[in-house]
């Protein structure tokens, strides 16, 4: 898990961060284009069927994932903005100062930092996150979602992934260490 130089020291990422940074800034771009294009090009509210199985319709959410707290009355902007605020920071420090050879753990935080921020700046700039992207099968409806969204979910996957691999890894060194 840790590369080991020849002080002892793992070597931290630090300006090579940039890389994971450029990588955030990537999926905001991305979010935010094909935001624009949901809110320009769809009605509110109306399904544009793409598959039996998948729509594009237009949603503006006030609340945080799955629309919790949605109707609480304009406070939870802020207060969803602040944490969004805190973990993008947290998120980029730990890309800086983390070993630079946990390269897949590096990525899944980059798709997290860039999803975070995507949905904060609707956030800030609009007081909702834009959805667009709806899934369904037989009457049932996942809530809608947008890029930032599955840059989230994909970057937390990842990074489950990540652990349990290096939890294999730490436990494969373990016993080669007792042998």
């Amino acid at each position: 898990m840790w590369t080991v130089t020849a002080s002892g020291d793992s070597l931290p990422n630090g300006m090579l961060a940039l890389r994971w940074y450029a990588l955030a800034v990537v999926v905001v771009v991305l979010d935010q284009y094909t935001k624009h294009l949901a809110s320009t090009a769809l009605v509110y509210g109306r399904p544009v069927e793409v598959f039996p199985w998948f729509n594009l319709t237009l949603h503006h959410n006030t609340g945080a994932a799955f629309s919790f707290l949605s109707d609480a009355g304009g406070w939870q902007r802020y207060f969803f903005s602040g944490i969004a605020i805190v973990i993008s920071t947290v998120l980029g420090v730990w890309l800086y100062r983390m070993p630079r050879e946990q390269r897949m753990l590096a990525f899944s935080l980059g798709l997290i930092l860039g999803g975070a921020i995507g949905n904060l700046w609707d956030r800030l700039a609009q007081g909702y996150v834009v959805d667009f992207i709806s899934v369904h099968y037989g009457g049932y409806y996942f809530p809608a979602f947008n890029l930032a969204d599955s840059a989230i979910t994909v970057g937390a996957g990842l990074m489950l992934l990540d652990s349990f691999l290096a939890a294999r890894r730490d436990r494969a060194m373990n016993r080669t260490s007792e042998t």
